[in-house]
This record gives structure tokens, C-alpha cells and sequence, in this order.
């Protein structure tokens, strides 16, 4: 079963950075794809960005260009580079493996001040 625990957040002013960790256990993870999503207040869960196995990126059109993926199959581990935060980049963000696993994890709070 995998486990995922996600860690780097915090509370940034607007143009600021952030890089958060997924540190993945239970699985292949140098043969699984890996995806970021996250879920601000009152709102759905939505994806955020992806890379597969081999290294090929995909990020959701409202981050590209301010944020970037990454993963390390080394320590088990995929990151999310964040720079220009915005306010409406608030949420809680957690990563899953690619087709999603049920048990997601705790996620970690972002929160950007304007």
C-alpha cells in the first residue's frame, strides 16, 4: 500500500517561493508516475502538475511557468518548485501517484498573503 507524506509549506508573501516533498513509500516509484494537486477552501481537489516515469513534465496552465516538478527516484521523492505565488495559489497540496491510489495523504497548507 503506498504512503505518501508531503512536506515544504508554509505562508509566503505574494512573489514569493515555496518547494514542497512528496516522500513515497509501498510503491515502484521510479516506475510510477507521479502527479501535485490541491484543493483550496469550499473548492474540488484539481490537478496541479505531472511527470511520468521517464521524466516527461505537465503542468496545469494556471502554474506554467511559475511552478515546476521534479523527482529524484534515488530517495522516492517528487518536489514542486514554486515561485510568483499568488493568493489564489492558497489550498492544501498533496501529490499521488498516476493512476491515483486511494489513500491519499495529510497534504500540506500553502498560504499566500497579498
Amino acid at each position: 500500500q503506498v504512503q505518501l507524506v508531503e512536506s515544504g509549506g508554509g505562508l509566503v508573501q505574494a512573489g514569493g517561493s515555496l518547494r514542497l516533498s512528496c516522500a513515497v513509500s509501498g510503491s515502484i516509484f521510479s516506475t510510477t508516475d507521479m502527479g501535485w494537486y490541491r484543493q483550496a477552501p469550499g473548492k474540488r481537489r484539481e490537478f496541479v502538475a505531472r511527470i511520468s516515469s521517464s521524466g516527461f513534465k505537465l503542468h496545469d496552465a494556471s502554474v506554467k511557468g511559475r511552478f515546476t516538478i521534479s523527482r529524484d527516484n534515488a530517495v522516492n521523492t517528487v518536489y514542486l518548485q514554486m515561485n510568483s505565488l499568488k493568493p489564489e495559489d492558497t489550498a492544501v497540496y498533496y501529490c499521488n501517484q498516476i493512476p491515483n491510489s486511494a489513500n491519499w495523504g495529510q497534504g500540506t497548507q500553502v498560504t499566500v498573503s497579498s
